[in-house]
């Protein structure tokens, strides 16, 4: 023990332990150079601000700088075709050259979705539904319904869907909601040959009241009478009356009409 110390205390061990440390010390700047080098610490340049730029820019931008890209879309209703909404890293970022950025841009094409069921639901609902779905309600109109408000028919460009069919995200549909007021007409039936008692049994069917009754003609068994003509009568431009319409009938034993 007492040779160990006596030799830390000559001159060849300081001087060893100068080396040693120097040795050390030199290793570590060398590492540290030499990684600096290797990461060329300090060089880089500022990611410049993306967004909001048509992606023709940005790109042209990015390949100034020495940078690469990468593009992704995304589909949005509210926003311009090519139109870049996100980047990675944000702007103002410090980055080495040719670092990739990725940027997310707007899609010209919309995405289709399935139609969903909102048919026999109220408006409202409807609406919160197709909000959801990214689908915008153009117009509505109205059609004699028990219930006010309620989805009955659906259409796009002209053309009527149902529930699952295809149909671009963002789109505008129309729809015809019932007016709450139920059926107001109804289709006026055809009397003529019936007899008198086929004829009521037939208005009466279809909501609709016999109003004056006339003969024409020499009536010989009223029974067995059939109607020749009915005011209003059934034509192309009249084929629906409102409920509750009178309709005259004129009755005649004979079998063709009385002019």
């Amino acid at each position: 023990m007492s040779k160990f110390l006596s030799y830390l205390k000559t001159s060849t061990f300081r001087k060893n332990l100068i080396i040693a440390i120097v040795s050390v010390v030199a290793l570590l700047l060398l590492i540290f150079f030499c990684l600096r080098f290797y990461t060329r610490h300090g060089e880089g340049v500022a990611v410049p601000k993306l967004k909001g730029l048509p992606v023709g820019q940005a790109i042209a931008l990015l390949e100034e700088q020495g940078l690469r890209y990468q593009i992704d879309s995304v589909y949005q209703m509210d926003k311009a075709p090519g139109m870049v909404v996100e980047q990675d890293p944000d702007e103002s970022t410090n980055v080495k050259l040719n670092r990739t950025i990725y940027l997310t841009i707007i899609t010209l094409n919309a995405p289709d979705v399935g139609f969903p069921d909102i048919f026999d639901t109220s408006y409202l609902e409807a609406r919160a539904v197709l909000s959801n779905y990214g689908i915008k309600i153009a117009d509505t109109s109205y059609t004699s319904d028990i219930m006010r408000d309620r989805v009955l028919q659906v259409s796009y460009k002209g053309k009527s869907i149902q529930k699952g069919d295809p149909i671009p995200k963002g789109s505008s549909i129309s729809m015809v909601l019932g007016d709450g007021k139920g059926a107001s007409e109804v289709d006026l039936p055809n009397l003529v040959g019936l007899s008198l008692p086929e004829a009521i049994f037939s208005l009466k069917g279809s909501s609709l009241n016999p109003g004056s009754i006339y003969y024409e003609g020499t009536i010989t068994d009223s029974v067995n009478a059939r109607i020749i003509k009915q005011y209003p009568s059934v034509s192309d431009s009249l084929y629906k009356v409102a409920i509750g319409t009178s309709v005259d009938i004129i009755l005649s034993n004979d079998p063709a009409p009385v002019p």
